[in-house]
């Protein structure tokens, strides 16, 4: 099955809990300090951290799309 992250840029505090759960999907906008979305439909072997990266945001900057 699928999935989809979304994130809100204007929830994001630039934390960068994101980041670090997932520097695979995750990278950081130093210049907006905001987090970004390397891709925004990674696969399922990414699955697990995609999931922590979502879990570890204190903003609630970061949702998941099933399908």
């Amino acid at each position: 099955m699928s999935y989809q992250l979304l994130l809100d840029t204007g929830k994001c505090q630039g934390y960068a809990n994101c980041l670090i759960e997932a520097p695979q999907i995750w990278d950081f906008d130093e210049e907006n300090d905001i987090a970004t979305l390397k891709d925004c439909q990674p696969g399922e072997d990414l699955r697990s951290v995609a999931e922590a990266s979502v879990r570890c945001c204190p903003a609630r900057a970061i949702s998941m799309l099933e399908g």
